[in-house]
């Protein structure tokens, strides 16, 4: 299948739980390990072949901006929901027309993952299937994640089909990165609701599958996650 050349980047968070460093600095610009969180995703969608990306903006917002003006690859463009927070699947939904009518990735600004062996986004490619799937999610295993203090959230069928896991620790956890068909959000509104809502749709057709990454997958949700981040960086620093 071929890759996909557009991605959109959800950035337009809050980011309350990391307060009160986000009093100042939108969370996407909180530096790991000296590089930004919002970078280390564009880095990852460039090197997977994407031209381009959408990145969504609204608590201070301007910073964002201004930091991704000088990127050329991906390029990168914004949608600014400044007027008004959209959650997850809103935000997308303003913003289909710069995605196109292709499938495209969607990456959370707010974690990243430290590949083990092939890039985990070409392996996302590479697994997915339009004639079958309407969403493919990356998913973590509970024992490769830093930084998470939740449960699972995906049980995986032998076929990669997926089902709520309900916190099962024989489940996997959403890494935040994921292919989807803008043909599932035909007639959706550009008012807040969530992603949520667009896995079970596509749940409950069969049409929601997962793969599994390879690797080191971290999420920065406190301000005690960003030491265990780069603790994390700097041994997988060490170990190549």
């Amino acid at each position: 299948m071929t890759a996909p050349k557009t991605a959109m980047v959800l950035a337009a968070g809050l980011g309350k739980r990391l307060r009160p460093i986000t009093d100042t600095l939108p969370k996407p610009l909180v530096r790991i390990a000296g590089e930004t969180l919002l970078d280390r995703g564009l880095d990852s969608l460039a090197a997977a072949g994407v031209a381009t990306a959408v990145v969504n903006v609204h608590h201070l917002g301007g910073q964002i901006v201004r930091h991704v003006a000088g990127r050329a690859r991906p390029k990168v463009l914004v949608s600014d929901e400044s007027d008004r927070l959209l959650d997850s699947a809103g935000g997308i939904v303003r913003a289909l027309p710069l995605l196109g009518a292709d499938p495209f990735f969607i990456l959370n600004a707010d974690t990243f993952w430290i590949d083990e062996g092939e890039p985990n986004l070409g392996r996302l490619s590479l697994a997915w299937d339009g004639a079958r799937m309407d969403i493919l999610l990356m998913l973590a295993d509970l024992a490769d994640a830093t930084g998470h203090s939740g449960g699972t959230d995906f049980l995986v069928g032998a076929d990669g089909r997926l089902a709520r896991s309900k916190g099962d620790p024989a489940g996997a956890i959403y890494a935040g990165a994921a292919i989807v068909h803008p043909r599932i959000f035909a007639d959706a509104a550009a008012e807040p609701h969530s992603l949520n809502l667009y896995f079970d749709r596509a749940m409950q057709a069969g049409r929601l599958f997962g793969m599994r990454m390879r690797g080191r997958w971290i999420t920065v949700g406190t301000p005690d996650a960003i030491p265990a981040a780069e603790a994390a960086v700097a041994a997988a620093t060490k170990g190549r």
